[in-house]
């Protein structure tokens, strides 16, 4: 067997989830000869859990049934990055990384003091955003001369736009933030389903380059700060509009942002270059910061090829082999039907505040001519839900009549959870077993659990899609 020359590209994975980011660069590395991704080290650890660390058991497995050499922490960051001026010296943080990825939890992000006051940026206690601050604190710390050259993140969609009561109020502090550790940064929010993906899941995605790296030094070899070379960078030369084009509009904003993350907590006034800043809702759908100048433009998707639907997902499953507690029972269809309907009702808040609740229906059963609705964490059970996908098996291949078990026909059911691992484009079986820690044998996750898995988690082909060009983008540089 011949040696892989590749350059290796080590990972540090946060908020790893069953693996999404790990699965993804793998995947980005299999098209390039030059130069791969390899994920070192990753840390998993679910709060409200306890020691039922299932996500991470699923991980492990994942590591283990692919004989990988990734270190998988199950540990609260905290304990790993340090809290409050202090620096863990524990000996399983990772010393050295090339990339730093994660998929953050949303949460408060506002700062609860000043600078002067801390080694390093600290939020309030417990927000998870300064864990990401600390790490990569931590390491230009120890490697000041070594700084990690790149970041991968991935949010919620409305990260750009929190809190409600002053938008984009969070997105700056985490800007400002990254920029004072040396970071250029560009974002934009992607659909998946626009690019031909089988699920509509929208998140940010945020790619951040430090300047000592060779990315960075493309983008800055023009000396001080090019606007022009920010609208190319958004709309078609950066990595993520290479990964997936984009149409740009007239939609567009100019400003620049504070340089200290507390005083942004306490009053975000981006301040406008040629009058182009809307304070309302600064930050658009894309964009770009460097040295605190943002360029952020709302973008459209340019794609012309072929779509995944629902229907493809769910076409590849034996209806045959589906249990049986996944058809939805003649006579539960009314309580199901209830509640995919239109609501319109009054509601009491916690402080006596009566108000109106309105919110329109959603699709019963889900169509399977597009791509499928946004996976939630609730997925799992078979009790009635707003939220769940159920398909009306007469659609399929096979079954024009229903499925008829015991005598009894059924027309509609859930997904089950191999679906939902496709929709997520994970490998079907991705989730179904876990190691337990202590435990000699296997252990089966629950159906539940293996659907939760699926609502926390990204759409591994956009991952793989910004992987294949931020990697191509490294070996064009090293290269020259």
């Amino acid at each position: 067997m011949a040696k892989d020359t590749k350059k290796i590209i080590r990972v540090a994975e946060l908020f790893a989830g069953v693996g999404g980011f790990h699965i993804g660069l793998d995947r980005a590395s299999k098209g390039n000869s030059k130069a791969k991704f390899h994920t070192t080290w990753a840390d998993q650890w679910e709060p409200a859990s306890g020691k039922n660390q299932h996500a991470a058991w699923v991980y492990q497995n994942f590591i283990n049934s692919k004989k990988l050499t990734t270190k998988l922490c199950n540990d609260n960051i905290w304990d790993i990055v340090g809290t409050g001026d202090s620096i863990s010296e524990r000996i399983d943080e990772p010393k050295e990384f090339e990339i730093l990825t994660g998929g953050f939890p949303c949460q408060d992000y506002s700062v609860a003091r000043p600078l002067s006051q801390s080694a390093g940026l600290e939020g309030k206690k417990g927000v998870l955003w300064w864990s990401i601050y600390k790490l990569l604190h931590n390491a230009q710390v120890k490697h000041p001369k070594k700084p990690a050259p790149y970041i991968f993140l991935e949010n919620v969609d409305r990260l750009i736009k929190s809190p409600a009561s002053k938008r984009g109020r969070d997105f700056a502090i985490m800007l400002s933030s990254l920029s004072q550790l040396g970071y250029i940064v560009e974002w934009r929010v992607i659909n998946a389903a626009e690019y031909g993906f089988p699920q509509r899941r929208r998140r940010t995605f945020i790619v951040g380059y430090h300047k000592s790296s060779t990315i960075a030094k493309e983008i800055l070899k023009e000396k001080g700060f090019n606007l022009e070379v920010l609208v190319k960078w958004v709309e078609n030369k950066g990595i993520l509009a290479e990964a997936f084009p984009v149409n740009s509009t007239e939609e567009a904003g100019h400003f620049t942002i504070g340089e200290d993350p507390y005083e942004i907590t306490k009053n975000f006034i981006p301040e406008a270059i040629d009058g182009k800043v809307n304070h309302s809702d600064p930050f658009k759908n894309s964009g770009m910061m460097i040295d605190l100048h943002v360029f952020t433009e709302k973008v459209t998707p340019r794609y012309t090829g072929s779509y995944v639907t629902l229907g493809d997902i769910v076409g590849a499953t034996i209806e045959k082999e589906v249990p049986e507690n996944y058809y939805i029972h003649p006579d539960r269809v009314p309580a199901w039907e209830k509640q995919k309907g239109a609501h319109d009702y009054d509601r009491t808040s916690k402080s006596g505040h009566t108000y109106r609740y309105k919110e329109g229906a959603v699709p019963f059963p889900d169509p399977l001519t597009k791509a499928s609705r946004t996976i939630v964490t609730g997925e799992g059970g078979s009790g009635p839900s707003r939220m769940k996908h159920v398909i009306d098996i007469r659609k399929k291949k096979g079954f024009p009549n229903g499925r008829t078990i015991n005598g009894v026909t059924y027309v509609y059911r859930r997904l089950i959870p191999e679906e939902l691992e496709q929709l997520c484009m994970f490998d079907r079986g991705h989730t179904e077993f876990m190691d337990v820690e202590g435990k000699h044998e296997l252990e089966r996750a629950s159906d539940a659990k293996r659907a939760f898995f699926m609502g926390n988690a990204l759409v591994v082909g956009v991952i793989e899609g910004i992987g294949k060009s931020l990697l191509k983008r490294i070996v064009k540089h090293e290269n020259k």
